[in-house]
């Protein structure tokens, strides 16, 4: 484990200066639909408190502070990409909403029922121990708390598929070449989706972690899946 988090530690150390904008160019900018679906399931209110993990460049969270939500902490053990994120022009607007915190999400610094949301988008793939961060994450929430997971996912129709699998192996690691100057860690990043567990699998462990309601949107033909559970207690 401690070996695949040095792995993702190089791999967001290399694109973090271009990371948004190779996000528009891999998924031609659907993300940013992707990310509003999530914001618009999860519905901030003006008493939320957000803890945004694998946040980054702080894209949720900014989402969810104009969405109305009262505070959001953006948790990442990556310092260049929060060092990006904080260099946005839109964040200005809300930096007295905003907490930036080194932070691992197998041990998230925050404190017990402390958080009315809790989300991660495109980061759950990349840490080490799922079960862990998922148990961390129950944890924060408040009692009534939810917690929302933005992810890609598997791809169930044959022909979306094939197309996807073209994309992804032959196109995208030599887009990362051009645009990043890297595509070992693009090759990386589409090896940790086809890694990733499965809609359902998600769901079990979301349940042993201790989630209830647990509910799928799959979006753009399975790409992408979000995944949303409730602390009842």
């Amino acid at each position: 484990m401690e070996q695949k988090q040095g792995l993702v530690n190089d791999v967001f150390d290399s694109v973090a200066s271009s990371y948004d904008i190779m996000n528009d160019l891999i998924s031609l900018g659907v993300h940013r639909l992707w990310k509003e679906t999530l914001l618009d399931w999860m519905a901030p209110r003006p008493n939320q408190t957000l803890a945004d993990l694998a946040g980054g460049t702080g894209d949720i969270a900014v989402r969810f502070l104009q969405r109305g939500g009262q505070f959001a902490h953006v948790i990442d053990i990556n310092e260049k990409m929060m060092a990006e994120g904080q260099r946005r022009r839109e964040i200005n607007k809300f930096r007295s909403k905003l907490a930036w915190v080194i932070g691992d999400a197998q041990s998230i610094p925050l404190k017990d029922n402390s958080v009315d949301r809790a989300t991660i988008a495109f980061g759950l793939r990349n840490v080490p121990d799922r079960e862990l961060a998922l148990k961390q994450i129950v944890r924060i929430l408040k009692p009534g708390g939810r917690f929302c997971c933005l992810e890609f996912s598997h791809v169930k129709n044959p022909l979306l598929s094939s197309l996807y699998d073209m994309w992804s192996f032959n196109i995208l690691p030599k887009v990362g070449q051009l645009v990043a100057g890297d595509m070992h860690s693009y090759i990386y990043l589409v090896e940790s989706i086809r890694k990733f567990p499965s809609q359902s699998e998600l769901c079990t462990m979301m349940a042993d972690a201790g989630l209830v309601q647990i509910k799928v949107r799959s979006l753009s033909g399975g790409i992408a899946t979000i995944h949303s559970g409730w602390k009842l207690d």
